[in-house]
């Protein structure tokens, strides 16, 4: 018997965009490099690798973020420790929309995200370096 999933992706990035301060591309350049901002890029290394990255974004891949987070973790990361406000994209802006959300959870705060991520940032003209 197959599996039944009562709750999709969409569905599931939607209850969360009701929770978070989502960022227009505008809103989000505006942001970047100011000292009291840490944009975190969500996108694992073969993405990054293959279309460039936001200059002075911090790197975590989805999977371990709860764990970077979380000074009790053994694999806790101290950018996360910081008082800055941390903005999430991805490339998208789905998995930085569950990522927002989980952080807010956690604790961590201000978060944000990157509608549209890093697709529209670099469509927009924003920064990317190779």
């Amino acid at each position: 018997m197959p599996q039944t999933i009562t709750t999709g992706v969409k569905a599931l990035v939607d209850d969360a965009n009701t929770r978070i301060r989502t960022l227009s591309i505008d809103e989000a350049k505006a942001m970047h490099g100011r000292d009291d901002v840490t944009f975190v890029d969500l996108r694992d290394p073969r993405e990054r690798e293959r279309e460039g990255k936001i200059p002075g974004a911090f790197s975590c891949t989805r999977g371990m973020l709860e764990f970077w987070i979380d000074p009790a973790s053994p694999y806790y990361k101290p950018q996360f420790g910081e008082d800055k406000t941390f903005v999430f994209f991805c490339a998208g802006g789905w998995r930085s929309a569950l990522a927002a959300d989980t952080a807010q959870k956690m604790g961590l705060k201000p978060v944000a995200h990157i509608d549209g991520g890093f697709g529209a940032w670099k469509k927009t003209g924003g920064p990317v370096e190779t």
